[in-house]
């Protein structure tokens, strides 16, 4: 389940990922303000502190949440310091009956210190004094009050303001306890990361948005952000971590990659999150994404992205016990939405519905997003809850960024119980959803899933015009991926021979393309030449990842699965088929409701009848016809099956 997948809101759709940005901006406070000065302990590694707003007395708006954002960046690149995130703030404001876009003052920031168990609380200041600028920052106990370390720093013009803010938020790192040997080797400066308070206010606004509206809202800011600095890295992280999220993989790429370019100005902590994202995105080499994150948690052992995003590169790879452990581990550094969303996830992988169930009511009782709907859906399938998948439907509509995936979530569930004309209704639904939010790479994601539903169900015509229509809208990366198995499956070898040479050429590290997806379009292709032997041999490479759930999809379609079935009927090999048919009826919890878990009962009556077995032959057959009662009757394999269970009367 989606965590860009951890940022990442993971995801086609997208796995959604933990968003790695700088998580919280610092206040200042006026001088008027009066503290004891008598001597306090510093703070230990394993102690967190909170940062308040800025006192912004000069009048000039652009330091509002710009100064945060910068004492945010400064000190959250030390590895001493832990700065209580957003998501961990927002929770705790609504307990305080509060909003999460409330200003954090003085005294709502020491109530966040005491009611999170916080050591200190950071304020900052900054005023305009016979023409020049006094920024001063101030670390206090939040227990006591007492004055733990106090700085001021003065700027002779704007331009000045960061440098000095930087300079001043360097020493508080030494008075609070940081030692001089990772202060030196921590220490970009913030005007590194931009330049301009301008882009700086609109990159705050951008991280601000996310976190209270969600992808779509938070794009034109940082849009805004690199109009006003083309070279600020961390808008293009952020802003391409919100199109992965959104399901636009190119534009995703294309984000990431520029802010992979310019990674040598920003601070370490941020230069691990970006090399991170360029090699899960941009490249797509998870095992070279793994070592970052493996090596971010070292330096930052706190942080709770590396375990979690590290979770959902085992959910990739179908390694859900691992993934489990690495999502639990996250959730116990800081407990957020996207953890339980893709905890629960893992454990549907695992067929662990009561574990799922308590998963998503603990995670209610805390949060409020997406990534819990495309869950709570998901559970009321597998439980055949159909008011609960129409209650998350409602939920979700006007909601850029919710409401085409849960609509295409719906296509999905009535083509699996073969309702076609229902199902393409909700496909249009969802592809016109995505091209009104801008989306038009996820729209065509959602039209080329449509395709794909089309060609195994025998309906040429309509996958080869579903194909057209996608790429028209966009062809990105993965939406010519699903065209190519499409076209494999309906018998249109050159043109998918074709593809496959260039999603090789262009993409010769991407992971789960290489491993998943190539050797299953290859053998597909093969049983178009009547060749299941070689079609047999392409699928051993997927072999080892078959269970797993490609981001491209919100799950396991478990496609190779189904195609090596499909290879040993074409061998005539009837119990090696059943095994393999079988193997997708007993993992429910990875394929759901993608349409393949209903025909594979189809498919294992055909096994049975070829190994001899017609009482289990009987017995699937009744299964898939259970399922598709209500299905329309017009579809080519529904005719097919009934004339084949006719034979066995």
């Amino acid at each position: 389940m989606p965590s860009i997948k951890a940022e990442q809101q993971k995801s086609g759709r997208p796995k959604i990922l933990v968003l790695a940005a700088v998580l919280i901006v610092a206040a200042l406070i006026g001088g008027a303000l009066y503290f004891r000065l008598r001597p306090a302990t510093p703070l230990t590694e394993k102690d967190t502190i909170v940062l308040a707003d800025f006192d912004n007395t000069t009048g000039d708006a652009v330091f509002d949440g710009a100064l945060k954002q910068a004492l945010a960046v400064q000190l959250g690149q030390s590895p001493f310091l832990n700065i209580l995130s957003d998501r961990k703030i927002g929770e705790t404001l609504r307990l305080m009956g509060r909003r999460p876009s409330d200003r954090i003052t003085q005294e709502v920031a020491r109530e966040l210190c005491v009611r999170t168990g916080s050591k200190a609380i950071i304020l900052g200041s900054i005023s305009n004094l016979g023409g020049q600028y006094v920024i001063g920052v101030d670390g206090v106990s939040c227990n006591t009050g007492d004055t733990l370390a106090k700085e001021q720093e003065e700027a002779a013009t704007k331009q000045d303001v960061l440098k000095a803010l930087g300079q001043a938020a360097a020493r508080m790192r030494a008075k609070l306890g940081e030692s001089l040997a990772s202060i030196q080797k921590f220490d970009v400066p913030v005007e590194a990361t931009t330049a301009s308070l301008e882009a700086l206010k609109a990159f705050s606004m951008g991280i601000t948005t996310f976190r209270t509206k969600g992808n779509a809202e938070a794009i034109p800011f940082y849009k805004r952000a690199l109009e006003l600095d083309p070279n600020f890295a961390a808008a293009y992280a952020s802003i391409g971590v919100a199109y992965a999220n959104l399901g636009q993989a190119s534009l995703a790429a294309e984000n990431i990659k520029k802010a992979y370019d310019l990674r040598e100005q920003v601070s370490e902590r941020e230069k691990y999150r970006i090399s991170s994202m360029y090699h899960g995105f941009v490249t797509g080499e998870l095992e070279q994404a793994s070592q970052v994150y493996e090596l971010w948690a070292k330096t930052y052992p706190q942080d709770l992205v590396p375990p979690t995003n590290l979770g959902d590169i085992y959910a990739q790879l179908g390694q859900y016990e691992k993934a489990v452990t690495e999502t639990q581990y996250g959730l116990r550094l800081e407990p957020t939405m996207v953890g339980y969303g893709n905890l629960a996830g893992d454990y549907l992988a695992l067929n662990r519905l009561d574990d799922v169930n308590k998963t998503i009511e603990q995670a209610l009782g805390k949060f409020e997003g997406d990534t819990l709907h495309w869950g709570i859906y998901q559970l009321a399938f597998l439980k055949g809850n159909a008011a609960e998948m129409e209650r998350q439907l409602a939920w979700a509509a006007g909601k850029p960024g919710s409401e085409d995936i849960l609509l295409s979530f719906q296509s999905d569930t009535e083509a699996y119980y073969g309702r076609l004309v229902k199902a393409r209704d909700f496909s249009r639904r969802a592809v016109d959803a995505a091209v009104r939010n801008d989306s038009r790479e996820t729209a065509a994601l959602w039209q080329v899933n449509a395709a794909l539903r089309e060609a195994e169900v025998g309906n040429t015509a309509a996958a080869k015009q579903d194909v057209a229509v996608a790429v028209t809208l966009s062809p990105g990366r993965d939406v010519k991926m699903f065209a190519t198995l499409t076209l494999a499956r309906v018998g249109e070898t050159a043109r998918a021979k074709a593809i496959v040479e260039e999603l090789q050429k262009s993409y010769p590290s991407q992971t789960v393309l290489k491993v998943y997806w190539l050797p299953t379009i290859k053998a597909a292709i093969e049983l178009n030449a009547n060749n299941p032997t070689q079609a047999l041999v392409f699928l051993e490479a997927a072999a080892p990842y078959e269970l797993g759930k490609p981001p491209q999809f919100q799950l396991g379609t478990l496609y190779p699965v189904y195609i090596r079935g499909l290879a040993q009927l074409m061998a005539r090999n009837g119990s090696a088929a059943a095994t393999e048919f079988q193997r997708i009826i007993d993992h429910r919890g990875i394929v759901l409701n993608f349409p393949l878990g209903a025909l594979a009962h189809l498919q294992l009556g055909r096994a049975y009848v070829m190994s001899g077995d017609t009482a289990k032959a009987r017995t699937a057959y009744q299964d898939f016809f259970a399922l598709w009662k209500d299905a329309d009757p017009d579809i080519p394999i529904l005719k097919e099956a009934k004339a084949d269970y006719a034979k066995l009367q």
